[in-house]
């Protein structure tokens, strides 16, 4: 009883009802008990005739005990529970928006490298808790244009999501789209982090990049960039997206004496810079979406810690209504008259369903 608290204490004096019929009870079974031992002494009954000190009493005893835990229910009595709280994650995804995305080698008929990593990245928002944990969002190609700040709002993500599924801001008639400034994109989402801290100063989350590319044409210093963010403690995992077969990349400005460019996979690259990054390197239609973005959140949430313990509470109503229908069907068991086990079990029912719709 000591673990046990109630959310609605205001309901607790109402034992007092219950309290005062029980101090009635005990006396009325006294004085019932007094009464059958008299008869006893006296011989006035025939031998094989037993009449119990309390009778029917025992139902009533039931009851009141019935009534007083189902006011405790209406009390909503709980256990509190220790557990550890950790702190959220901070992401910045940083997606590969260049022309050798447009690549139609990935997620069956009709879809393309660009097409495979929003679906992924929707996987990912729905595997993030949202209360502490928080998403950015830049783009790359030869230039990056950040979309989303850190925010822990999953509707402002997946509204870019939604808005961002058909295909990469970068057109493939622009120059711009046929480069993979990876660099430029790291950059970009170290910024994001500067950004944030100066709008909402310091975070407590762990931090992470999520880099999702091909790898294919990068350009860039892209070491200069990922030794700023070692310097920060922040770490780049990448998600390649791709296949080794690879594909032709739709060039709209390509004419017959032109040879078509084929795009594949930059694995062995790709590979590079998550090692050199500090993090991991996984690969879609490897692994199911939500095991690399399960995978992704665990590493970075590790490495957050625990903010301390933080108490919680698990309701306990339900358990004490099914002690109080329990001794209801025990005390009905101690009645003899049927009139009075219909009006008494009708009344137990009841007064059951009343404290149920409380809830």
């Amino acid at each position: 009883m000591e673990a046990i608290r109630f959310g609605a204490p205001q309901y607790l004096p109402l034992l007092a009802v219950p309290g005062v019929l029980l101090l009635l009870w005990l006396r009325l079974a006294w004085k019932r008990r007094g009464d059958v031992a008299a008869l006893r002494r006296r011989r006035l009954l025939p031998v094989r005739e037993r009449i119990p000190y309390f009778g029917e009493l025992l139902f009533w005893l039931c009851l009141l005990l019935a009534l007083g835990v189902a006011i405790a229910a209406v009390a909503r009595p709980r256990t509190a529970t220790a557990i550890i709280r950790t702190a959220g994650v901070d992401f910045v995804v940083l997606q590969d928006g260049s022309a050798s995305m447009h690549v139609g080698d990935v997620g069956g008929r009709g879809s393309n490298r660009w097409q495979r990593s929003v679906r992924f990245l929707r996987a990912l928002g729905e595997s993030l808790r949202w209360e502490d944990d928080r998403v950015a969002l830049a783009l790359f190609a030869h230039i990056a244009t950040p979309q989303v700040r850190l925010t822990k709002d999953p509707n402002t993500y997946f509204f870019f999501l939604d808005h961002l599924d058909a295909g990469s801001p970068f057109r493939l008639e622009d120059d711009a789209s046929w480069d993979t400034n990876i660099e430029r994109g790291i950059y970009w989402g170290l910024r994001l982090f500067e950004k944030d801290e100066e709008l909402q100063g310091p975070s407590t989350n762990a931090k992470a990049f999520i880099l999702v590319s091909d790898g294919q044409a990068w350009s860039g210093e892209v070491a200069k960039s990922i030794g700023l963010a070692q310097a920060r403690g922040i770490p780049v995992h990448v998600v390649g997206v791709g296949t080794t077969a690879g594909g032709v990349i739709p060039d709209p400005k390509r004419d017959a004496t032109q040879a078509a460019i084929r795009s594949v996979l930059d694995r062995s690259s790709l590979s590079t810079i998550a090692t050199a990054g500090g993090g991991r390197y996984f690969e879609l239609d490897r692994d199911p979406d939500r095991d690399i973005a399960n995978a992704l959140i665990d590493m970075t949430r590790r490495r957050a810690g625990g903010q301390g313990v933080q108490e919680a509470f698990d309701e306990r109503y339900r358990e004490f209504l099914m002690v109080a229908a329990g001794l209801l069907v025990l005390g009905v068991l101690f009645l003899r008259d049927q009139a009075a086990l219909a009006l008494q079990l009708a009344a137990g029912v009841g007064a059951l369903l009343f404290v149920a719709r409380l809830f």
